[in-house]
């Protein structure tokens, strides 16, 4: 996500270039950013939310497939340890068993990501917002048994949990009608 936000006017004012550049950062489908851009302007942040679950409704496999890789790739071990760096911390008065643990959960998780990617053909995508290494784990494994179209609508649903978490830190409180900062 980038560190642009804006207000719904200045979003609604973006040139579509800009517009397309800013909802890329919530969703990496061209049509489904082509029609969000089309969709402005907005009056409201639910009207935009709105437009956003419209439009990725309207999404086949090859527009899941194309949002999917605007993701990074959980699959290897050090990019495990960094995103989850703050268990470490967590736990780092504990036995020496919990850090073991954490590294075997997380040894887990980037086999379970090459094993998914194997199997369905594009990377395990979940929000991931709140959970830790063994949620993400438990979810992983929960999800490898089943079927390529069941898994393509569960990561298509995960998707559009993920666009409504970006499209809310890409638009600034203050541009949501009624409120006031304080």
């Amino acid at each position: 996500m980038s560190d642009l936000t804006y207000t719904l006017e200045e979003l609604n004012a973006l040139s579509k270039e800009d517009a397309a550049f800013a909802f890329t950062n919530c969703c990496t489908a061209s049509r489904w950013v082509a029609g969000m851009v089309e969709a402005r302007p907005f009056d409201t942040i639910d009207q935009c939310h709105l437009a956003a679950k419209t439009i990725w409704d309207t999404m086949e496999e090859a527009d899941f497939l194309e949002a999917f890789e605007g993701h990074p790739k959980i699959g290897d071990v050090t990019s495990l340890r960094k995103k989850y760096a703050h268990t470490k911390k967590l736990a780092s008065g504990e036995q020496s068993s919990v850090s073991e643990a954490n590294e075997r959960t997380i040894a887990a998780l980037a086999q379970g990501n090459t094993d998914y990617e194997n199997k369905f053909g594009f990377i395990f995508i979940v929000c991931a917002t709140g959970k830790s290494a063994a949620q993400m784990n438990d979810l992983l494994q929960a999800r490898l048994p089943n079927e390529r179209d069941t898994e393509l609508q569960n990561a298509a649903q995960q998707q559009a949990l993920i666009t409504a978490i970006r499209i809310n830190k890409l638009i600034r409180p203050q541009a949501i009608k009624g409120l006031t900062p304080r």
